[in-house]
C-alpha cells in the first residue's frame, strides 16, 4: 500500500504471464487499475460503470443502452465527430457495449497516447450533453437496432431464452428495451437517470498495456473531475429487483418467423456469478458443448448430421444464472435435435463425466484463460470485470489452480442439480407454442 495525494495505491499482483497490477482508489471513490505490460506499444483504457438494463424500472427499460449511444453525441469541448476522429486520427478505437448488470466504455490506442483516450473517455462521461435533436436522431437509430436484431433469429432467440427463464424480471427484459418503451423515453428521463447513476462509486476505470500507474491515476483524476458534481434534483435511485429464484409459471416462448431454419436454446437456471462452483461448471459445459468435441456437438452434428452449429453456454448473474444449449436446424428436424439434447443432458445429469472428459474440460477452460490474455483489450476487461463485478482480483495462477483442482464428483453432483432444474425453451422460426407443449411441461 502506498499512499499517494490521489488516495491509496495497492499492488494487487506481479503475475508471471502479464505485468503488475495495482489499484488506487481516489477520494470520490472512483477506482482506477492498470497492469503495467511494458513489453506492449499498446494500451486499451475502459470504463465500467455499474449500472445495467436490470436496474432500469419498467418505464425506462431501454435507458442505459440508450445513454450508451447518447454519450458519444457531443459534450461542450468535443462534437460527436471529434470524439471519433481524435481517437482515429493517432489510429485507435472507441466503442461501448451494455450489459443487463453493467456498461463498458473503451478506448483502444497506441501507448503514447494513453493520456488522450482518458481524456476523450472521461470527457464523454462526465459531461455529455444529451441535446433533444441527438435524443431524437439515436431513437430512430435504436429503433432500427430492435429492428435489425429482431430479423436476425440466431440473435433474438437468446433474448426469448432469458425471458422465459426470467418471465416479467428486470433480468428478463431486452437489454434495448423495446420500441414502445425506446418510443416513449423523453431527454429529460434519460438526463436524469445518467447524473443520478454515473457516479463515481458506480464506477472503475480499468487500463491494460505500456502504462504508468501514478500517470494514469492523475490524468484519470483530472479527467474525472466533473463526476464529483452531481445533478440538483436526481432521480431517486432503486435497487435493482431481486431474483425470487421461481421460475415463471410460462417457460415457453416461441418467435413465429418464416425462416428456413429453426433456432432453439433449452436450460434453465444456471448458478450466481459468486457461487464457488463456477469453475466446476465451465468444465461441465466444456463437456457438455464447448466445442467439436463434446457430447452434444457429436451426437447432434457428427453423429447424426442434424445441425451445423449446436453448443452449450452460461451467463452469470449477481444472484442468479443461466444455462443454455443453442442449436440450429431444419424446422423439420427441430424435435429430434430436442429429443437428442434431452437426452444427452439427461446422462450427464444421471451419470456425470469420465476422466477423459473431466481432463478435456478443464484444459478448454485453462486454454480459454490464457489464450484470452493475449492483447490488452481483454487484460483491460479482466480488470475492470473483476473490480465491479466481485471486487477483487484473481491471478492467473489462482484461476489455472482452481480449475485443476475441480473433481469428476463434483462435476457429477453439479450436474444432477443444474441439468435437474425445469425447463425453459425459447424458439424462433415457423411453429407455435403448441408445437412444443410437451418439451417443458
Amino acid at each position: 500500500m502506498k499512499p499517494s495525494s490521489h488516495g491509496l495505491t495497492y499492488t494487487l499482483a506481479d503475475d508471471p504471464l502479464g505485468g503488475t497490477v495495482r489499484r488506487t482508489v481516489l477520494p470520490s471513490g472512483l477506482r482506477v487499475l492498470t497492469e503495467s505490460i511494458p513489453a506492449m506499444r499498446s494500451a486499451t483504457v475502459g470504463v465500467w460503470v455499474g449500472v445495467g438494463s436490470r436496474d432500469e424500472v419498467p418505464e425506462l427499460s431501454g435507458a442505459s443502452h440508450f445513454l450508451e449511444h447518447l454519450l458519444f453525441k457531443g459534450t461542450r469541448r468535443r462534437s460527436a465527430l471529434d470524439i471519433s476522429a481524435q481517437i482515429e486520427a493517432v489510429g485507435g478505437e472507441t466503442n461501448a457495449y451494455t450489459a443487463k448488470e453493467f456498461t463498458c466504455y473503451y478506448a483502444r490506442v497506441l501507448d503514447s497516447n494513453v493520456s488522450l483516450a482518458i481524456d476523450v473517455l472521461g470527457d464523454v462521461l462526465c459531461d455529455s450533453l444529451i441535446t433533444e435533436s441527438d435524443v431524437e436522431t439515436e431513437r430512430g437509430v435504436i429503433l432500427e437496432e430492435i429492428a435489425m436484431q429482431r430479423d436476425e433469429p440466431g440473435d433474438e432467440v437468446h433474448d426469448l431464452f432469458a425471458a422465459a427463464v426470467y418471465g416479467t424480471h428486470p433480468l428478463g427484459r431486452d437489454i434495448a428495451g423495446t420500441p414502445e418503451t425506446v418510443a416513449r423515453l423523453d431527454r429529460d428521463e434519460i438526463f436524469r437517470f445518467y447524473k443520478s447513476r454515473y457516479t463515481a462509486p458506480t464506477m472503475v476505470v480499468a487500463a491494460a498495456g505500456n502504462v504508468n500507474h501514478d500517470q494514469v491515476v492523475a490524468l484519470v483524476a483530472e479527467a474525472f473531475a466533473p463526476l464529483l458534481t452531481g445533478l440538483a434534483d436526481p432521480l431517486p435511485l432503486r435497487a435493482p429487483a431481486a431474483w425470487s429464484g421461481s421460475l415463471p409459471d410460462r417457460r415457453l416462448l416461441v418467435a413465429t418467423r418464416d425462416t428456413e431454419q429453426a433456432h432453439i436454446v433449452l436450460g434453465g437456471e444456471g448458478l450466481a456469478r459468486r457461487d464457488e462452483r463456477r469453475f466446476a461448471f465451465e468444465v461441465l459445459c466444456n463437456v457438455l458443448g464447448g466445442g467439436m468435441s463434446s457430447r452434444l456437438f457429436h451426437r447432434i452434428r457428427e453423429d447424426s448430421g442434424l445441425a451445423y452449429s449446436v453448443y452449450s453456454y452460461t451467463a452469470e448473474f449477481s444472484e442468479s444464472g443461466l444455462f443454455g444449449v443453442y442449436a440450429g436446424c431444419a424446422p423439420e428436424n427441430v424435435h429430434r435435435v430436442l429429443d437428442l439434447t434431452r437426452g444427452v443432458l439427461a446422462e450427464v445429469a444421471a451419470d456425470g463425466i469420465d476422466d477423459e472428459e473431466l481432463g478435456r474440460g478443464k484444459g478448454m477452460a485453462k486454454g480459454s484463460i490464457v489464450l484470452g490474455m493475449e492483447d490488452t483489450g481483454s487484460r483491460m476487461g479482466r480488470l475492470g470485470r473483476g473490480e465491479l463485478l466481485f471486487g477483487d482480483q484473481l491471478s492467473v495462477d489462482d484461476v489455472l489452480s482452481r480449475v485443476d483442482s475441480v473433481t469428476r464428483e463434483e462435476v457429477a453432483a453439479l450436474a444432477a442439480e443444474v441439468l435437474g432444474h425445469p425447463r425453459c425453451l425459447a424458439v424462433a422460426g415457423p411453429f407455435d407454442e403448441s408445437d412444443f407443449a410437451d418439451v417443458v411441461s
